[in-house]
């Protein structure tokens, strides 16, 4: 711009000149080609397009993308297949098994008595068809053998031969072949009456881990409520930052404003420099109050960022704008209304209550583990024998079964372990019940704190609207004394500042206040419901 404004005669070279160039048509191209300049750098350097959002589309945005809410969401899911996996307890299991043995025993004679020697071969198959145990403790089991035996059984036997008249004796071991087969399937169940009768080791893990999934429920909805009550606050930072901008943008241009006014009237001999000074003093001031302004705007935008989305860079260079402005409805508080919310729908609470839950499912598991052992049994089956496989099966069809019935009792005579660990689990558990009533007491001490800051905080509003209109109305008034002589420029400026001041000030109120009512709602933990977001896990 600073070459559009020099004299041409002095500027343009005079060879140009002399060459035959029409100056005109010269600076024409110019003009051209600067705006051409213009309109590459204003593309280039053009602000990323202004995203605006609500409260309500900054919480749908953190819910879907907020990172440290994903990482609940895996904790909770890691609790439903936990859970799931307990009941693999209850899988019946199956087992087949097959071995061949061969075993070789010579007949020897010991002490004049002849012992016979073996030599066989054993095909043995067994199958445990169905093992397992059931959701009341029962163990049941459902098994096969079958067994093929072949082989000699070798017999020592004297054998006289006559030489010559003279007899003599030889014992030799003669083989005598044998086979038989044996087949049986039998039936078993074990029913305990007393300990593990109505809880075991298996029912124990999956009623706690039922209660840490309760438990796991609640942790992501308080994870939920703490990321939605920080952002809601963050967000009311944010109005609270950009209304702070306009605020300082408002005093720069007052303050420049003055300063023009007073360089006219130092122009004219009315006022004196020093004036002048004061209100180029009281400019640079708010410049530097608007740069510090824009910063801090700019700082609560990367955090609303950091809540709204898992992929900062992508969203980094793109400001945000909040809609709506803020306000101060009135609130009717009633203390008592917000104890009964909070003591029922608290996450921490519901938790504390959880964590006493899962150690009485404890405690029942150590108490019945001080009962002695008494079992009922039952066996139901059938035998079958013969001299190969299809003999046995036939044998065993032939409904000869075999069945037993009967019981057990097992008690160590001390039991030293289960009932030290039953008196440590009962000493704990009296720390959850103390846990539980003290986050009641921190609960109702909360509330109670949130609701007289509200209160307080609500008046303040009120209190600092009234002192920014006043200030608006001492200003005008200030600025029409000056026009007519009667005040002076450095009293203008103190009440520009003061103005200023509770213009920051009445906004400040509003943004603690809607603060206020966040924090209280988190206390009662009814954040949820207040701003209207459904929760349901699935």
């Amino acid at each position: 711009m600073s070459l559009l404004t020099t004299d041409k005669r002095s500027w343009f070279p005079a060879w140009l000149i002399g060459a035959g160039f029409s100056v005109n048509r010269f600076f024409g191209a110019c003009l051209a080609l600067a705006a051409l300049c213009s309109s590459v750098l204003a593309q280039t350097n053009a602000p990323a397009d202004v995203r605006r959002l609500s409260l309500h589309d900054c919480i749908e945005l953190a819910l879907k993308n907020n990172l440290d809410l994903q990482i609940d969401r895996s904790s909770y899911t890691a609790a439903v297949f936990t859970l799931a996996a307990d009941y693999g307890a209850y899988d019946p299991t199956i087992s087949i098994s097959g071995e061949h043995d061969h075993t070789v025993q010579g007949a020897t004679v010991i002490g004049g008595f002849p012992i016979p020697g073996v030599k066989s071969d054993n095909d043995i198959f067994s199958a445990n068809i169905l093992n397992g145990l059931t959701p009341w403790g029962t163990k049941y089991n459902v098994q096969s053998r079958l067994n093929d035996q072949t082989g000699d059984s070798f017999v020592p036997v004297t054998v006289l031969t006559t030489n010559g008249g003279i007899v003599t004796s030889k014992t030799e071991n003669v083989p005598v072949p044998f086979q038989n087969s044996a087949a049986s399937v039998k039936a078993s169940i074990t029913q305990p009456l007393l300990q593990n009768f109505w809880i075991d080791s298996a029912r124990l893990t999956i009623r706690q881990d039922k209660n840490r999934l309760k438990w796991s429920e609640w942790n992501l909805k308080l994870q939920i409520i703490t990321i939605i009550t920080r952002l809601e606050q963050a967000y009311y930072d944010l109005i609270y930052n950009r209304e702070n901008v306009v605020v300082k943008e408002k005093a720069l241009e007052a303050a420049q404003r003055l300063v023009a006014e007073n360089r006219k009237k130092v122009e004219v001999g009315a006022l004196a420099p020093l004036d002048l000074r004061s209100a180029e003093s009281q400019a640079a001031a708010s410049e530097a109050d608007l740069i510090d302004a824009r910063n801090s705007l700019a700082v609560q935008e990367a955090t609303i960022k950091s809540f709204i989305t898992g992929q900062y860079r992508d969203l980094a260079p793109e400001p945000i704008e909040p809609v709506g402005e803020l306000t101060a409805p009135r609130q009717s508080f009633s203390l008592q209304e917000s104890w009964a919310q909070g003591l029922t729908k608290r996450p921490e609470i519901v938790q504390a209550r959880l964590d006493v839950e899962r150690h009485g499912i404890q405690l029942k598991y150590d108490k019945n583990q001080l009962l002695p052992e008494l079992d009922l049994f039952g066996t139901f089956g059938y035998n079958g024998s013969g001299l190969v496989f299809s003999g046995a099966l036939s044998d065993m069809e032939q409904n000869e079964p075999s069945w037993s019935v009967g019981g057990s009792i097992s008690m160590p005579l001390s039991r030293t372990a289960p009932r030290n660990t039953y008196r440590l689990h009962k000493t704990q558990m009296e720390g959850f019940v103390l846990t539980v009533k003290r986050w009641e007491r921190d609960i109702m001490v909360d509330i109670d704190k949130d609701i007289r800051t509200a209160r307080s905080s609500y008046e303040q509003v009120g209190a600092r609207r009234a002192a920014r209109q006043f200030a608006e109305a001492d200003l005008d008034a200030e600025e029409k004394k000056l026009q007519s002589g009667k005040s002076t420029p450095y009293t203008v400026l103190q009440k520009l500042r003061d103005l200023t001041t509770a213009r920051g000030n009445e906004i400040l109120a509003l943004s603690t206040y809607n603060k206020n009512l966040s924090q209280l709602s988190q206390d009662e933990g009814t954040t949820l419901e207040r701003l209207k977001v459904g929760f349901q896990v699935k």
